[in-house]
Formats: structure tokens, C-alpha cells, sequence
């Protein structure tokens, strides 16, 4: 949420205005320029201050955008991530029972290998019983035989034997054969599983990677977002300190107000009733110096004349000095710039006449005690680049 609060200061004030006149009758005045002066520092300060508050959470706002962005993206990686390991596991499965296939076809061909060896040998060892034994040749065998009748039937058993074998011999290496085929297809998956089985362990580090890179986007953005959140914290705490710094000075204007009010309605003096103490002259030509060192003749004169009013009414000290340095009146004082001027003595030629002028009675802001820059809804006498009431 935006803050944006612009406190107007609205100063309702009536100024008298015209030219030298005598310091008597009622007056009406406000405040120092001092406390006005902070005022308006401070309130603009804390617009300032408005300002970063509301930029830095535009900011904010940003980063949590993009937060939020990564973090649907890191929740679809996720889920990415979750499909292709179960595609892995399910591509393991199958590898595995695979891979117990072509064991049992392993086995089943090593024991058709088995029985073809096997026959193959009860194939020799018939023809070495016919062909090859040196008392019973085949021929033998068959002249043993009764009768022609038995002769047929003993030459036809030993033609189907011979035959039953021949026939188990090519049954078993066509089985061999079979199975063979059927090793190389099961090798054949089991190579394109693992072919797949490879492209998804590199989708998996591939979603991985992106899952780390966005994961650490996702902490990037969560430190900057805790740093925009502090800044954001500090900035309402530093407004909350102007708006209490801001209350402040609207009560001591008012008390300030309540002075010039008082001062305003006083007693005053003649200006020939003050007593000058050696210096005088300098240290007002040379406040002067700091205040209107740059604004025209009648504004030198201008706050000579403030000071010299102060020193007339009975609400202010009586003497330049006292008026001068009376804590929180004059800027120049409290920053420092009054005792570097008079450490060199900068005050001009025209703001020594000035002085002299104020110091004799001249006024050209009449009863005016107090001046500062313009500042919306402060009303008075405009001389140069300050407003004199």
C-alpha cells in the first residue's frame, strides 16, 4: 500500500506592512524563522521519506511478483522432475524384468544346447552300436532274424530309431535357433530401454539443474525482498520520528506564536533608550552578512531591522547580543556560520551600513520581529528572498 500523506501547514497571519515607520502600537507577528524553517525542513523531510516508502514498495511489490512467478515455475519443475524420475523407475522395472528374461532364456538355451549335445551323442553312439561293432554289424542283425516277416519288422525298427533321432537332433537345434532369436530381441529392448532409461536420467539432470538455478533465484529474491521489507520498515519508522519531530515543532510554533502575540501587544522602547556595547555593530553587520550576504541593499536593512526590533520589545532580550544569540533564533548561529564570518570579519561594506541604519531606528519592515524564505500560506512583506511579518 502506498502512503502518501501531504500535511499542509496552512499559517493563517496579518502582517502590518509599509515604510520606515516608528516601532509603537500593536503589532501582530508569528514565529522565528528558526522553527519555521525546521518546520518546513521537517515536512519536507518526511514527504521525502513518503516518497522512498512508496518506491520501495513498488519494489517490493516487484519482487514478490517475480517471486511468485518462480515459485509456480519451480512447483511445475517439480512436478516435471516427479513424472521423469517415475518414468525412470518404471524404465528400471523393465530393465530388471528384462534382464530376468534374457537370464531364463539364457537358461532355457543352455539346456536346449544341453539336449541337442545330448542327442547328438545318443545319435553317434546308435550308429557306432550299428555300423561300428565288430561282432553285430547291422548287416548282422538283421540275419539273425526268424523270418523275412521278422526280418522287415527289425530292419523297420532300426530305420525308425535312426529317424526318431535325426528328427529330435533338428527339433533341438531349431529350438536352439529360436531361442537365439529370441535372446537377440530381448537384448535388442533391453538396449533401447537403456537407451531410454539414459535420456531420462540427462531430463532429470537437466530438471534438476533448473530446479537449483530457480531454487536460487527463488533465495535471491527472498534476501531482497527481507532487505526492501527492512527498508520499507525503517523508512515508516523515520516517518512516524517526522511526524513526531512535526508535532513538536507545531507546538513550539504555537508557543512561539503565543510570544510574538504577546510580544506584539508589549511594551516597546525608544531606540534611544538602547545602550550599544562595542561589537554590536559587527556582529549585526555581520548576521546580516550571513542571512542577506546576497540579497539586495533593502533586504540587508530588512533584518537589521528585525534584530533591531527584538532589541525594543519587552518580549526580547535588550541588548543585539542577547537578541542574536537567543537560543534557536537565528540559523546562522546554531549551524556555525555567524562565528566563522566574525573569525574573518566577511561582512560587506553595504551590510555594515545596513547595521548602521537598523541601529539608528530605520525600519523598512516596520514592527516585523521575524523573516524567513516564502513558504505557502505565509503572507507579509516581501523584500528580496525573504518574507519579513
Amino acid at each position: 500500500m502506498k502512503i502518501r500523506r501531504n500535511t499542509a501547514i496552512i499559517l493563517s497571519l496579518i502582517v502590518l506592512s509599509g515604510l520606515p515607520v516608528s516601532v509603537t502600537g500593536p503589532v501582530t507577528v508569528q514565529a522565528t524563522s528558526s522553527t519555521r524553517e525546521k518546520l518546513n525542513r521537517t515536512q519536507k523531510e518526511k514527504e521525502n521519506l513518503e516518497d522512498e516508502l512508496d518506491k520501495t514498495q513498488d519494489n517490493l511489490d516487484q519482487l514478490e511478483g517475480k517471486r511468485d512467478t518462480l515459485e509456480k515455475e519451480l512447483k511445475y519443475l517439480n512436478a516435471q522432475l516427479s513424472a521423469v524420475v517415475a518414468s525412470l523407475e518404471e524404465l528400471e522395472a523393465q530393465i530388471y524384468d528384462k534382464e530376468g528374461e534374457i537370464a531364463e532364456t539364457q537358461q532355457a538355451l543352455e539346456t536346449a544346447r544341453e539336449k541337442e549335445a545330448q542327442q547328438y551323442e545318443n545319435m553317434v553312439a546308435v550308429t557306432r552300436c550299428l555300423y561300428e561293432q565288430q561282432n553285430d554289424s547291422y548287416l548282422t542283425i538283421l540275419l539273425t532274424a526268424e523270418s523275412f516277416s521278422d526280418f522287415l519288422n527289425m530292419a523297420d525298427r532300426i530305420e525308425k530309431v535312426a529317424s526318431y533321432d535325426q528328427r529330435m537332433l533338428e527339433e533341438y537345434q531349431e529350438n536352439c535357433i529360436l531361442i537365439e532369436e529370441h535372446e537377440r530381441r530381448l537384448q535388442t529392448e533391453k538396449t533401447q530401454l537403456e537407451e531410454l532409461q539414459a535420456k531420462a536420467e540427462e531430463e532429470k539432470d537437466k530438471v534438476s539443474d533448473m530446479i537449483n538455478q530457480t531454487s536460487g533465484a527463488i533465495a535471491k529474491y527472498g534476501d531482497q525482498i527481507s532487505s526492501a521489507e527492512k527498508k520499507a520498515l525503517d523508512y515508516e519508522a523515520e516517518i512516524r520520528k517526522k511526524e513526531e519531530d512535526l508535532e513538536y515543532l507545531k507546538k513550539k510554533l504555537a508557543e512561539e506564536i503565543a510570544l510574538s502575540q504577546a510580544a506584539a501587544n508589549g511594551t516597546w522602547r525608544d531606540i534611544s533608550e538602547v545602550s550599544f556595547a562595542e561589537g554590536d555593530r559587527r556582529l549585526l553587520a555581520n548576521l546580516i552578512y550571513c542571512e542577506a550576504g546576497g540579497e539586495p541593499y533593502s533586504g540587508q536593512v530588512a533584518v537589521g531591522s528585525v534584530v533591531m526590533n527584538r532589541v525594543l520589545s519587552s518580549k526580547f532580550p535588550d541588548t543585539v547580543v542577547g537578541v542574536i544569540y537567543q537560543s534557536g533564533q537565528f540559523s546562522p548561529v546554531g549551524s556555525g556560520r555567524l562565528d566563522i564570518a566574525l573569525a574573518s570579519d566577511k561582512a560587506t561594506e553595504s551590510c555594515y551600513r545596513a547595521a548602521d541604519e537598523a541601529m539608528s531606528g530605520v525600519t523598512n519592515v516596520g514592527t516585523c520581529v521575524f523573516f524567513r524564505t516564502p513558504i505557502e500560506g505565509l503572507s507579509g512583506i516581501n523584500i528580496g528572498g525573504h518574507v519579513f511579518y
